[in-house]
This record gives structure tokens, C-alpha cells and sequence, in this order.
């Protein structure tokens, strides 16, 4: 741990809007990376988990791109907000409709932003379910927690989408909201197989 760590732990816990929970929730998804790139390491490191092998490689090779990515979500979803505030914040000369148009394209977007995370919480939990079964099994505890980290990340984010979108209305609005419900269903019966799996290959 070092103090850029702590900058961003300081920078969530001033008083600004932003970074806020939809950023959190994409530094949660890389933390979730993070682990599961960790596992899929100590997996390649011995032929012992040979049949895991294939999925650690491909999770090795993606690490950079994977970790990059959800760091920039993270920004993404604060620069959203950012946005519908200076909407608000729009001239008290300016025409009524246009201020309108600004604050509900601006809502959309950071609605739209979190539901990225959420999108992509779901490929790595998916991501995950093809890991556990063959993983070393020394690390399979740090599998599971990645996978809890990667749903607490779409849960996070699916409460910064309905955040958003309650001030929407009509097909964006219904849009925005039907694909958060599907996204999370899929990633809640994701984490159900993945703790399925590695509770019996512990035998708890």
C-alpha cells in the first residue's frame, strides 16, 4: 500500500459529489480483477492444476487491458456525473427546453455509466465460473472473494443506474432500468454457481 492508494481513498471521502459510488464501484471490479489474476498466476505456476491452465492463461493476458479498463470506468462514471451537475448549472438565461435537453442527456449518461460496470461485472464473474472448477486449489478462497468483490461492483453500480433514471422517463428510462434488473439477475446467478463450485471442491 503506498499514499497514491490513500490519494484515492481520501479523494472518495471528501465532500465533493465526485468520485462517488459509481466509482467505487468500478475500483471495486478491479480489485475483483486484480484477485482473480492472482489465482490464475499461482494456477500456471504448477501442472498440478494443468486442466486450469487454458482460462489462467487467457485471464494473465488480458490483465492489463482488464485493470486499465475498469480504472476508466471508475473515471468514466465520475465525469458522467460532473456532467449533469454542470447541466444544473447551465446559465439562468438559458432557453428552458435547451436546459432541459442538457439535464436529461446528461442523466442518461450517468446512468449509463454504472450500468457499464454492472455489464462488466457480469463478464468477470462469468469470466470466473470457467476459473473455479480447475484453479489451484490453495487460492480458491481469493477466487471466491474476487467473485463477492465483482458482485458487490454490479450491485454498487445497479444502485447508481436507478439512482439516475428515476429522473428519467419513458423508453430511456424503461431501457436503462430493464437492462439493470436483467444484468444483475444474470450476475446473481452467476455467484451461485461459482460458491456452489469452490464450497465443494473445499468440502464446506
Amino acid at each position: 500500500m503506498n499514499d497514491g492508494y490513500r490519494d484515492v481513498l481520501d479523494s472518495i471521502s471528501s465532500s465533493a459529489p465526485t468520485p462517488g459510488g459509481g466509482s467505487v464501484a468500478g475500483l471495486t471490479l478491479a480489485h475483483a480483477h486484480a484477485l482473480t489474476i492472482m489465482v490464475a498466476r499461482l494456477t500456471v505456476k504448477s501442472e498440478k492444476w494443468i486442466d486450469g491452465h487454458d482460462i489462467a492463461n487467457k485471464i494473465i493476458e488480458s490483465e492489463d487491458a482488464n485493470l486499465g479498463f475498469s480504472i476508466r470506468l471508475a473515471q468514466n462514471d465520475a465525469l458522467a456525473f460532473d456532467e449533469v451537475m454542470n447541466a444544473y448549472r447551465l446559465p439562468k438565461d438559458t432557453d428552458a427546453m435547451t436546459k432541459k435537453k442538457a439535464i436529461t442527456e446528461a442523466t442518461i449518461g450517468a446512468a449509463s455509466a454504472p450500468l457499464e460496470i454492472l455489464d462488466y461485472a457480469c463478464i468477470l464473474l462469468k469470466t470466473i465460473s470457467t476459473l473455479v472448477p480447475n484453479c489451484n486449489v490453495n487460492a480458491l478462497t481469493d477466487l471466491a472473494s474476487a467473485s463477492e468483490l465483482a458482485l458487490a461492483s454490479a450491485k454498487i453500480a445497479a444502485y447508481n443506474v436507478k439512482i439516475n433514471t428515476q429522473y428519467l422517463e419513458g423508453d430511456a428510462k424503461s431501457d436503462l432500468d430493464e437492462k439493470c434488473v436483467h444484468k444483475l439477475n444474470q450476475c446473481n446467478n452467476t455467484i451461485i454457481e461459482i460458491n456452489s463450485i469452490f464450497t465443494n471442491r473445499l468440502g464446506w
